[in-house]
């Protein structure tokens, strides 16, 4: 086992490195890094002073070293648009995003699970037909498309709910739901197959045979078994909170790490913008490095593989 968290460890650092390679080579094809954002009133004087302050006005291999240990250090300067240090900006939102993806995560999971299982024990039912339209409507529809109807209704005709900020607890509720009953589409489809498919194997039938109640064949010999696939469906779904933050966040205008990111690309701040690339990779990257590990935990195959 420790073998082969290490592996997936050591890949994950890979990642992370080829990551930082493919900005670094990325920002240098596209221009003068120091010329795209001081802009271009910048004066001779300056620019040079912010080469020599970054290290810009070095060869390239040592560029490439310096911009390596600035990013595995949280070194990303300062913003070329509010003058503040990128590390600040970056903490100031994270709350934010957190707040509404852990929050969209939970409220998927809670709705998708539960309503996958009754779907899949009540197969062809009207009940199942229902959650399979309904399944269906969801990830099909783009999730900003569900944001501005949300509005439309709770924001606009009914005023209900605020349709953007993050000031109260309330401008919450029509993100996270956004968020959530997206993403709890894709999670109730995945477990109404994976169950039903669960149940039509011989041992489902034996147990069953012998006499067993259903609830407790579902719960009990069923539901374990299902669990692992659904583990990486679920870090599959996770792992896209933050990208799926970016027009969350930018719908709602609400102050997490997605808008800022449309901001930063807007305006140009590429220490802002390679900062939060960098940041989703890694936080990409920590997700799978999990779900490999939860997947070994429920499955004894794989991490006993040599």
């Amino acid at each position: 086992m420790i073998g082969f968290i290490i592996a997936r460890a050591l890949r994950a650092l890979v990642v992370l490195f080829l990551t930082v390679t493919f900005v670094f080579i990325v920002l240098r094809l596209s221009g003068d890094p120091a010329q795209t954002m001081l802009g271009e009133r910048a004066t001779p004087e300056v620019l040079a002073v912010f080469r020599a302050d970054w290290g810009l006005d070095k060869p390239i291999l040592q560029q490439f070293l310096i911009y390596v240990a600035n990013a595995f250090q949280g070194n990303f300067g300062v913003s070329s648009s509010d003058g503040r240090e990128v590390f600040s900006i970056i903490a100031e939102r994270i709350p934010k995003t957190l707040v509404l993806t852990v929050s969209a995560f939970i409220l998927s999971v809670l709705l998708g699970i539960p309503v996958g299982i009754v779907a899949a024990v009540r197969r062809d039912s009207p009940v199942d037909k229902a959650v399979i339209t309904g399944a269906v409507l969801g990830y099909s529809v783009p999730n900003f498309l569900l944001g501005l109807t949300l509005i439309f209704v709770f924001a606009v005709w009914l005023r209900v709910l605020p349709s953007s900020g993050s000031s109260t607890w309330q401008h919450a509720i029509l993100p996270v739901a956004t968020f959530g009953l997206f993403n709890a589409a894709t999670i109730a489809r995945f477990t109404r197959s994976t169950l039903i498919e669960v149940l039509e194997q011989p041992y489902i039938a034996a147990a069953r045979a012998d006499g067993i109640p259903k609830w407790e064949v579902i719960l009990r010999h069923a539901l374990p078994n299902a669990a692992i696939p659904m583990v990486t469906m679920l870090g599959f779904v996770a792992g896209g909170l933050l990208g799926g933050s970016v027009l969350i966040e930018t719908v709602f205008a609400w102050p997490g790490l997605g808008s800022g990111f449309v901001h930063a690309t807007t305006h140009g701040d590429l220490n802002v913008v390679q900062a939060m690339i960098l940041l989703f990779t890694a936080f990409m990257v920590t997700i799978n490095l999990a779900v490999d590990i939860l997947y070994a935990v429920l499955n004894p195959k794989i991490r006993l593989q040599k």
